[in-house]
């Protein structure tokens, strides 16, 4: 097949949506299609991989539901869309968060293929669905297939644009996070309690309550070590740090952005994963990384998270925004050393499921399932689908 993956965040800047992308294009064309990504960038062309085809460089910071999504809005790239599309001649166009402005907007107006949408997103309301959806109509109805990353997606996309939606899940590398070679940092290999927060520093991550909780696990462990890793800047970083200071709280080591090729490594330097995220996670991509890595987690009971992580045997989920109840998870696991390692291995197990080669399959099955219906209903359109072998 030759399939178009269409990110309306700026690429590869770090992003779950980006991250899964990434994945279905490195395990698609591992089989043998042709996959193109249409994403506006920041990078410079010559700095992207060959068959990233860079739509846009203005890239306009959107504030939405505690976060910043990176997209562009330039008119110019209507018409650079088309011509793309009419070159390429795609046999699947699939667009990811496709009601998202301009550039998924842009190719489904143009798109002659068989279109498929992901559906990224959860919140409890979506004002732009509920203020745009006559507008957004026309784009819906030009996708033929729609994938939801969990239920909570689902439910919440079906809310306002209602119809049948196919559960397909994020997925995470298990060879990188749970292989032999993964091993600990050697700096923290110094027998000090360690717990890991890993990821931006937004509101919606919750990395405050975190902080507040840290000095109640102090108290019990006042060896213990709090790891804040993730794409902050210094700016992002600043207002925690300075609490730090005039807190006068130990143990607190901001490390910044790492390498994805570190990543599993410092999941396999701590002895439990903290995800104190308040709300807005559609599902729990960094939850599956730190199970893959046989460590427990510690984890806000939002409608996200409790999609991976089931209470009690893979880790604790705890009331959101509460920094005692916080505390008092971290405290338990790190007394209960035999218990981490039991929720480790379940963790593990649960994380199998989840591999990228499972789910990149699950997608391309779905493909082929949506081709045959459009074929069934309306017969090969003018470009024929060449989609009747996997090359």
């Amino acid at each position: 097949m030759k399939i178009a993956l269409v990110s309306p965040y700026d690429y590869p800047y770090p992003g779950g949506v980006t991250e899964h992308i990434h994945y279905l294009d490195l395990h698609f064309r591992r089989w043998g299609h042709g996959v193109k990504i249409l994403a506006p960038s920041t990078y410079d062309e010559d700095e992207l991989q060959d068959n990233v085809i860079k739509v846009s460089g203005t890239i306009f910071p959107l504030p939405l539901s505690g976060s910043k999504a990176r997209i562009t809005l330039s008119p110019r790239i209507y018409h650079r869309v088309k011509r793309i599309l009419q070159r390429e001649q795609f046999d699947i166009v699939h667009a990811h968060e496709p009601m998202m402005p301009v550039l998924p907007l842009a190719v489904l107006r143009h798109s002659h293929a068989v279109n498929i949408g992901t559906f990224h997103a959860y919140r409890k309301s979506h004002a732009g669905y509920n203020y745009g959806k006559h507008l957004l109509q026309p784009f819906f109805d030009k996708l033929h297939g729609k994938i939801a990353v969990s239920p909570a997606a689902a439910e919440l996309v079906c809310r306002y644009f209602p119809d049948t939606y196919r559960v397909i899940p994020n997925g995470i590398d298990i060879e990188s996070f749970g292989g032999a070679n993964v091993r600990p940092l050697p700096a923290y290999e110094d027998g000090r309690p360690t717990i890991l927060f890993l990821g931006r520093l937004e509101k919606r991550k919750g990395f405050e309550y975190l902080l507040r909780a840290f000095p109640y696990v102090l108290a019990r462990f006042p060896n213990a070590r709090l790891v804040v890793a993730g794409a902050y800047s210094d700016e992002d970083k600043e207002p925690y740090a300075r609490y730090v200071a005039e807190h006068r709280i130990p143990g607190v080591e901001f490390v910044g952005y790492i390498a994805p090729e570190q990543k599993p490594h410092y999941y396999a330097s701590c002895d439990v994963f903290c995800a104190p995220s308040t709300g807005f996670e559609s599902f729990g991509i960094v939850l599956l990384e730190a199970m893959a890595a046989g460590r427990p987690v510690v984890a806000s009971d939002i409608e996200g998270y409790r999609t991976v992580l089931a209470h009690g045997r893979q880790g604790i989920l705890v009331e959101p925004e509460n920094e005692c109840a916080l505390a008092e998870g971290l405290v338990y696991l790190l007394n209960c050393p035999e218990l981490c390692k039991q929720m480790g291995i379940e963790g593990q197990r649960t994380a199998a499921d989840y591999s990228w080669e499972r789910i990149a399959g699950h997608v391309l099955d779905y493909y082929r399932e949506v081709i045959e219906r459009v074929r069934k209903v309306i017969g090969p359109p003018w470009w024929a689908f060449s989609t009747g072998t996997d090359s």
